[in-house]
């Protein structure tokens, strides 16, 4: 590769990609940071109306070695490359141990009228989620289990916080997500395209397993997340059609947000996937 001409850490793109650690900042220019191999590798694949999502792209030189086919595909990709040091990187980076690659994207968020109307099968909607990596972690779970959507109403946390990019793991580039929409239009925009609302919550008078042993889970779902320390209030529960706690079947006090969200995702997918499920059906 030689020796690349490094980027100045007085540049204007270095500045503009430092302000991106601040929310004002990423709603103003529309852009975020994702970090690190795994999320600019994908970032490098989105598109959005044939976009690239990736605008530019900064990397350490021993970054650039290691991962040379990113740099590459990034260059085949017609985005700048930007190299830099050590201490350039670790400036425009979140983390405490850097991994050298820091990519700019642009917003990929969907609007919530283009998600009803891709009749999705199975939605995680975060209601009052206020912890950036709750939040990522949950799209990563809901990718894992084969959501079609993902929607974080107006009380969540900013989607593009560098802790929730970042605990996506990449995820934020797989599926829809709608930003900013308030639960009641969610709740009703999703039950006008016939999709079953059920609000997660350890207090639910139903539970889990009756749900799953009643084959009540096979339709369309939205699964509906509270706040990690207090849940979901109780206007919020009123909206859904039922209130579902996961079972303790051990002595654990509780789950966290994230463990008790792959775990009712996970079975809304197996539901669906069974025969007579709507996945199942749709696939005929």
């Amino acid at each position: 590769m030689g020796t690349p001409e490094l980027i100045s850490p007085r540049s204007s793109r270095v500045a503009a990609a430092r302000r991106l650690a601040r929310r004002t900042f990423r709603g103003k220019e529309r852009r975020f940071i994702a970090e690190g191999p795994q999320a600019v590798r994908e970032a490098i694949a989105h598109r959005t109306g044939g976009t690239p999502t990736l605008i530019e792209l900064f990397a350490t030189v021993e970054a650039a070695e290691r991962h040379a086919e990113i740099v590459s595909a990034a260059h085949a990709a017609g985005v700048p490359v930007h190299f830099a040091d050590d201490r350039t990187v670790a400036d425009i980076s979140q983390t405490v141990t850097p991994q050298g690659l820091i990519g700019v994207c642009r917003f990929l968020d969907s609007p919530f009228e283009e998600i009803l109307r891709a009749r999705p099968k199975l939605v995680a909607v975060l209601a009052h989620v206020r912890d950036p990596g709750n939040a990522g972690t949950v799209l990563r779970c809901a990718d894992a289990a084969g959501a079609d959507a993902v929607v974080l109403t107006d009380a969540s946390v900013d989607l593009y916080n560098p802790k929730s990019v970042r605990a996506s793991v990449g995820s934020l580039f797989h599926l829809p997500v709608a930003v900013g929409v308030p639960v009641e239009q969610v709740v009703g925009g999703l039950k006008g395209a016939g999709v079953r609302i059920l609000a997660a919550d350890g207090a639910g008078d139903r539970d889990l397993d009756a749900e799953l042993d009643q084959g009540t889970m096979s339709g369309p779902t939205a699964w509906v997340f509270g706040n990690e320390a207090w849940g979901l209030p109780e206007e919020t529960r009123a909206l859904a059609d039922a209130v579902v706690r996961v079972p303790i079947h051990g002595r654990a006090e509780s789950l966290n947000l994230a463990t008790a969200a792959a775990v009712c995702l996970y079975a809304s997918a197996r539901a669906q996937r069974t025969p007579g499920g709507c996945r199942s059906a749709s696939r005929g």
